[in-house]
């Protein structure tokens, strides 16, 4: 069932040598007896600067992994590490953004995107140079002032990026940020991460359903099988940026992908339909 790709997953990215290092993760929810298992044997190593997408369908794990590296979970087999340090718990290394956006309602924008910053006790002076800084290269200086009530989705969520990035981790986690986003926002979005990336040069893991998204963003798209998750491929993309989703090479890439996706979803579907579990 797994499908490796031949991808060297040591190739460095823009800062080279391996950043995260996943070994042999397995992870189980529930007791031995009614268990779920939702990750087993993932191998994965992400190089300094890597912008990689996770890809699959509805329960693959895609979520549960990320929240591995974030430190959010711990698992149940095999390690997570960080720069050869095994993650236990979150860290200052690993900046989270949500589908949700997960803002203060009662602060502005501005506090909003401080708040990592007085938590570290960082001197006023320098916190407040940050999120000029922040507000001027996400286009929200004018709403510096504003509450999140009065932004538009895709403004909020302009503002949840801004505050991870005020901590400056090196790491950037992505839960589907722009799943709820409406096509347009969400393609202005996608460019604005895309200039980031290559501007700060963080290290992103972007986790996603969408096969054109992925192929969009990332360097590496890597593909998991229906629960229990593994990695069925780890497709390098060689397209350069700007891409164009209509492009011949976009769309044979997307119709190669979503194959593999597919034939995950019908698995999924068939051993429901024969009454088999598949984990």
């Amino acid at each position: 069932m797994t499908e490796q790709q031949s991808t060297d997953s040591t190739t460095p990215g823009y800062g080279g040598g391996r950043q995260i290092s996943v070994e042999r993760v397995g992870m189980r929810f529930g007791d031995d007896a009614q268990h779920v298992s939702a990750l087993e044997n993932i191998d994965l190593h992400i190089a300094n600067g890597d912008f990689v997408c996770l890809l699959g369908p509805s329960g693959c794990g895609k979520s549960t992994l990320l929240n591995l590296i974030a430190g959010f979970l711990l698992p149940t087999s095999g390690k997570v590490s960080v720069d050869g340090v095994p993650v236990t718990a979150p860290g200052p290394d690993r900046g989270m953004v949500f589908q949700e956006y997960a803002l203060f309602p009662w602060m502005t924008v501005a506090d909003n995107i401080a708040f990592g910053l007085r938590i570290k006790r960082t001197p006023r002076a320098v916190a407040d140079s940050r999120v000029d800084e922040l507000l001027h290269l996400l286009g929200l200086a004018e709403f510096r002032a504003r509450f999140p009530k009065d932004l538009s989705g895709g403004m909020r969520q302009r503002v949840a990026i801004a505050r991870v990035l005020a901590i400056d981790s090196p790491i950037l986690l992505m839960d589907e940020p722009f799943g709820a986003l409406d096509a347009l926002t969400r393609r202005t979005l996608q460019d604005e991460l895309l200039r980031l990336w290559q501007k700060l040069r963080k290290t992103v893991v972007f986790v996603t359903h969408s096969i054109e998204e992925a192929i969009y963003l990332a360097d590496r798209v890597v593909v998991m099988t229906y629960r229990p998750g593994t990695i069925k491929r780890d497709q390098r993309i060689e397209l350069p940026h700007p891409r164009d989703p209509a492009s011949n090479e976009f769309n044979a890439l997307k119709r190669e992908l979503a194959s593999l996706v597919t034939a995950e979803q019908d698995r999924h579907i068939e051993s429901e339909r024969r009454g088999v579990a598949v984990d």
